[in-house]
């Protein structure tokens, strides 16, 4: 008789996906208040001056990247692709919005916690397609 041991994923792979399943349920709720043309997103997508169409745009970025933050091999690069739109994000509020980028700087963060927690994934990816 043998017994065989499974062992519970480390507490980093339970940290990485505790919190990209959080940083989906954001961007995803984010992205549907955009498509749902939530008033005041829409006043503030004209006062950045893109037109609307750019917050159609977002709200598929936002989209996006939840997806690949909970595909399994992708997360790293969802952390990426969702980190970069907040940098852009607090520069938006910084400069253009001129109000609080407090928001967009928490999620950045906890993308970049993503980021780090998934960084093999990243090489393995450019590996595979080098």
């Amino acid at each position: 008789m043998s017994v065989s041991v499974v062992e519970s994923p480390s507490r980093g792979i339970k940290l990485a996906w505790a919190v990209q399943v959080v940083l989906a349920a954001v961007f995803l709720a984010a992205a549907g208040a955009k498509l749902a043309s939530v008033p005041m997103l829409v006043e503030e997508f004209d006062t950045i001056g893109f037109g609307q169409w750019f917050r159609y745009v977002t709200a598929c970025v936002e989209i996006i990247g939840a997806i690949a933050l909970l595909m399994p091999g992708l997360a790293g690069l969802g952390a990426l692709w969702l980190g970069t739109t907040m940098v852009c994000a607090t520069l938006t509020h910084l400069f253009i919005l001129h109000n609080n980028p407090a928001p967009a700087i928490i999620l950045f963060a906890l993308n970049l916690l993503v980021l780090w927690l998934r960084r093999g994934q990243l090489g393995a990816l450019r590996a595979r397609f080098a």
